[in-house]
């Protein structure tokens, strides 16, 4: 049972302490509803990746394209984020990137052929890295009930997102796979009015974010090590977020079921089960104990028949949740860099093998046989327990890694479980 005076944290999911997360200023709600439909751009094509190699008459290793260039225009644009919202501030960089999105997700809906639609789909990487980036600052810089109320509502709003994305993407995507675009740049067009309206102009940094802090940030070895082994993990996590759709080949509906049923996963074992995990057994257990049952997964899901290879996707969703959660503080907890250029120089890194995972998966099997890509995600997946265990004095929080940890940056305490 619980008890309500153990220092290591709240027991309540939506209570921090300090209030509900649920009593938030508009502002918030704005922007955590936006975040909602950005998480959903990430997922959304995934039920309808058959469809559209289908209608503009392409390769599975072409519509794969869109995930790579939307992720790798998102790992450069990490350098460029810090930059841009220290100078114009958060509203407005929140702004200009729901703009992009805007723009870019309704261009991918006239798209004539697949190099079009990937062309636009960057342009998208770029518009939801500047919005992604700034939106967990600006939430916690607004949210009322402290930061930890705050992160807890930016997972929330991320797990949310990963679920209804492919759900989003079915439903629109059975009458034309052109909808799902359309529907996106609708939604985000709301968000924008949304966070005109209510999210007012933050105060700037005292100090502006150069390009190559990111960079910088990656010299600590307890970054550097987080982001290594979060790149051989992330190959893993967009293997089966990229390439899976192709091996189930089920109908728009069917696969929008299945990766709903996922993403619902890993939105519950993100804000819910991770933490109490982490207290139990600590951050660096928790993490190579699950990238240990992520590579078993993924195994099982490549030489599996088909129903094994359905339970074994939606199954991954809860073990790529936790290992969200756990990987995102560790590498905010582990760094003395200020969050915003610590994060820029994490998920620089990281990004890298989501943009290259959905590009060799195909090719892959085109050189093997469809099993391959499998074994080697699992691979990837053990590699990046390798690193925890190895880099495990790096890795380790300067408090204990399973109790709450504060940091102050620009006049706000910031909070990681």
């Amino acid at each position: 049972m619980d008890d309500p005076t153990d220092p290591t944290g709240p027991r309540d999911p939506f209570d921090t302490g300090a209030g509900s997360i649920l009593r938030q200023p508009k502002s918030v709600w704005a922007t955590a509803g936006a975040s909602v439909v950005a998480f959903m751009g990430i997922g959304l094509v995934d039920p309808i990746l058959p469809s559209i190699a289908k209608g503009l008459d392409a390769t599975a290793g072409q519509v794969s394209l869109l995930f790579t260039s939307y992720f790798l225009i998102t790992a450069l644009a990490m350098l460029v984020t810090g930059f841009v919202s220290s100078r114009i501030g958060g509203r407005k960089t929140l702004l200009l990137g729901l703009a992009l999105v805007v723009v870019f997700a309704g261009l991918s809906g006239t798209s004539g052929s697949v190099g079009e639609l990937v062309g636009f789909r960057a342009g998208w990487g770029l518009g939801n890295a500047l919005f992604v980036s700034t939106a967990l600052a600006v939430i916690v810089g607004a949210a009322a009930g402290g930061s930890a109320a705050a992160i807890l509502l930016y997972e929330s709003a991320l797990g949310l997102g990963m679920a209804c994305g492919p759900l989003l993407g079915a439903l629109l995507g059975d009458a034309s796979w052109r909808y799902p675009f359309f529907g996106t740049a609708a939604l985000m067009a709301v968000g924008f009015l949304c966070i005109a309206a209510f999210l007012k102009e933050q105060p700037k940094p005292a100090r502006r974010t150069s390009l190559l802090d990111p960079v910088r940030a990656l010299g600590h070895g307890g970054l550097a090590s987080v982001a290594a082994s979060a790149f051989f993990y992330n190959y893993t996590f967009f293997t089966v977020l990229a390439f899976t759709p192709f091996v189930l080949d089920m109908s728009p509906y069917r696969s929008g079921a299945v990766f709903f049923a996922w993403g619902l996963l890993l939105a519950v074992f993100s804000v819910l089960v991770a933490p109490r995990l982490q207290r139990r057994f600590g951050s660096l257990k928790v993490l190579g104990s699950s990238l240990v049952l992520l590579a078993a997964d993924v195994l099982v899901l490549g030489y599996g028949d088909h129903t094994t290879a359905v339970v074994c996707t939606v199954l991954s969703g809860a073990l790529i949740g936790v290992n969200n959660t756990v990987y995102t503080e560790l590498a905010l907890g582990v760094s003395d860099a200020p969050r915003p250029v610590t994060s820029a120089g994490y998920n620089f890194v990281r990004w890298f093998a989501a943009a290259a995972a959905p590009y060799f998966a195909p090719k892959i099997e085109e050189w093997t046989d469809v099993r391959i890509p499998f074994v080697v995600a699992a691979v990837t997946a053990l590699l990046g327990a390798l690193v925890v265990v190895v880099r495990r004095r790096a890795l380790t929080h300067e408090a204990e890694e399973s109790q709450p940890r504060h940091a102050t940056e620009d006049g706000v305490t910031v909070f990681a479980n």
